[in-house]
């Protein structure tokens, strides 16, 4: 892989990524939109095909990682980190963008609603408090960074392209065992890229981005990924 198609698919599929998974958020969120109250079971398997999309578009570029916790995770893993800064600037990037034009799509929803909109761009916690909200995310992003991991150790999913679909169910099942108490960042572009992004964009009644709870959803992840980079390599 090359700078070049590093950055491009990486770029492109984050941003890929968050149009997709705020879009289904917004759908469900804003009113006058076809799916106003879907639910929690919608954006959860949202999130999951933006997943999919996303990971299958840009694998042969990048590897597509798409969140700063896998790079990282697989960094450890490998000790590979000379283009770890490249992927990182290109999927926060990449997530700013993706959550920009989600607004441009509903941008009449947008306009229409009335009251906070910060849950449609990043997430935030049910409870506040920040050991539980830091642990939960810990523990969520070390599920997803070591199962992909481990299941990297199989050659036949790798190469069929199988591990890109569990990766995208496991996202799934992520956000319905564990996303409950914090909506379950997982990925520390996807969280900061569109809180930016709410914060510069003209929405009306937008509030504020709630930047007091903005490093936890960052640290948190790169934390989870970190340590299931560590587990991984003492366990296989």
């Amino acid at each position: 892989m090359t700078n070049q198609s590093i950055f491009i698919g990486e770029f492109l599929g984050t941003a890929l990524l968050l149009l997709l998974g705020n879009g289904v958020v917004a759908g469900v969120v804003l009113a006058k939109s076809k799916s106003t109250g879907a639910g929690w079971v919608v954006i959860t398997f949202g999130w999951g095909f933006a997943v999919l999309a996303a990971a299958y578009a840009t694998a042969p570029l990048s590897g597509a990682h798409l969140n700063p916790a896998v790079t990282l995770g697989l960094a450890i893993h490998s000790g590979d980190w000379a283009t770890v800064p490249l992927y990182l600037v290109a999927q926060f990037l990449g997530a700013f963008v993706g959550a920009v034009l989600c607004y441009l799509a509903y941008l009449g929803q947008f306009r229409a609603n009335e009251g906070e909109v910060l849950g449609i761009f990043s997430t935030g916690p049910e409870i506040r408090n920040t050991a539980q909200n830091l642990l939960t995310e810990i523990i969520a992003t070390f599920v997803l960074v070591f199962v992909i991991l481990a299941t990297g150790q199989t050659k036949g999913l790798s190469t069929s392209g199988t591990g890109v679909l569990i990766v995208a169910l496991l996202v799934v099942g992520i956000g319905m065992s564990l996303g409950g108490p914090t909506g379950y960042a997982i990925n520390p572009a996807r969280d900061l890229g569109p809180r930016i992004a709410h914060a510069v964009l003209p929405i009306p009644g937008k509030g504020g981005s709630d930047w007091g709870y903005a490093w936890i959803p960052v640290v948190g992840p790169l934390i989870g990924g970190a340590f299931a980079g560590l587990v991984d390599i003492a366990v296989f």
